[in-house]
């Protein structure tokens, strides 16, 4: 399970560098893959400093952090 976590993390961090901000709803179309395991990405990537999280409207909007 870790591993498809990672590799969704992935997706994730490619679909940001692309859109440069998405919701939560967007990316679980965009990248197909359950709700679940997409905030369980997103909770791997906002622990490592990748992501930053703001709650918008019911959902999150997910933007990568820029070092």
């Amino acid at each position: 399970m870790i591993t498809e976590i990672g590799i969704v993390a992935g997706d994730i961090w490619h679909y940001l560098d692309q859109h440069q901000k998405g919701t939560l709803d967007d990316m679980v179309v965009s990248i197909k893959k359950p709700k679940g395991l997409i905030l369980m990405g997103l909770g791997w990537l906002a622990r490592e400093g990748h992501v930053t999280l703001l709650e918008k409207g019911g959902t999150y909007e997910a933007t990568l952090t820029r070092r």
